[in-house]
């Protein structure tokens, strides 16, 4: 009995112990074969990744904003676009509307200009404007876009048109003759390019629109005088023959403007007009910033 017992007990003890190693060797298959969550880490790079694309384009943008926008330490962002002309002009250099200015620049962009101003208002202009009105609204800060009527049509033109419509201080019109499609003037710059989609039209216009580092009248407004310039029937471009008694660059033949508070007085219109109201200045002597918009280049 005693025998039995002990092999009954030692049967037991050895069917005990193969059942524990039996659930161990289970375990143990089981955790081989657990597969790893690779779905898991992709998310999480994939998340990763797409927040670092984010936040590097956001960063992108906003570097692109300020880097055409002028500052006390970037006065002429325009410096960093290839294709500007830069041309240092003398201001208040005024002729009457008989006369005429031999520019040394076509279109021009500085120099002896009319003593009356064009509307530049996002003002688009069906037909070719008087150069001498156009080179005044540049020295109040505007930027006029110029383009030649055989070569800028349909699509093209339309584009140019929207970067002026619903704008202040910049203006559009024909300029028949011009040796590229298109160009782009400020006060003392130029930029002529052949496709309207080129970045560096946004690029000109933030640089220098209303840059009050790089036109002489900050006080200047951009609406037409009333009584001196009608902008749904502007002064033709004159295009003859320039007459020998032209007004010269250096401002022979023509008079000096009268400057007060950063801004020039518009002659007095003819009697019956109203007269132009006067922009009182603003305080420290600049203008307000307009959003979006601010040496031989590279």
């Amino acid at each position: 009995m005693a025998s039995g017992t002990k092999n009954k007990s030692g049967g037991s003890k050895s069917a005990r112990g193969g059942g524990g190693k039996s659930v161990k060797a289970m375990r143990s298959a089981a955790a081989v074969k657990k597969p790893k969550p690779w779905g898991t880490v992709a998310l999480v790079f994939a998340l990763v990744a797409l927040a670092v694309v984010v936040i590097g384009y956001s960063v992108m943008k906003v570097n692109e904003a300020t880097a055409w926008q002028p500052s006390d330490g970037n006065q002429d962002p325009s410096e960093d676009i290839s294709g500007v002309v830069k041309v240092k002009y003398d201001a208040a250099i005024h002729i009457k509307a008989t006369q005429r200015v031999a520019y040394d620049q076509s279109p021009p962009f500085g120099g002896p200009h009319d003593e009356v101003w064009a509307d530049c208002n996002g003002t688009v202009y069906a037909n070719p404007v008087r150069s001498e009105n156009m080179v005044h609204m540049m020295e109040h800060g505007a930027i006029w876009i110029a383009y030649n009527p055989d070569k800028i049509k349909g699509a093209d033109l339309d584009a140019l048109k929207n970067k002026v419509t619903g704008q202040d201080f910049i203006a559009i019109s024909p300029y028949p003759g011009l040796d590229k499609p298109f160009s782009l003037q400020s006060w003392g710059h130029q930029l002529k390019l052949d496709n309207v989609n080129d970045e560096r039209v946004d690029q000109f216009i933030r640089s220098l629109k209303r840059n009050n580092f790089q036109f002489p009248e900050p006080q200047a407004r951009c609406d037409a005088s009333p009584g001196l310039f009608d902008p749904t029937n502007p002064p033709p471009l004159d295009t003859s023959p320039m007459p020998a008694d032209a007004v010269k660059m250096d401002g022979t033949g023509a008079t000096k403007g009268q400057v007060q508070n950063g801004q020039e007085m518009p002659p007095v219109p003819p009697s019956g007009a109203p007269s132009a109201p006067v922009v009182p200045p603003v305080s420290g002597g600049q203008q307000p910033p307009v959003p979006g918009t601010q040496q031989p280049n590279k």
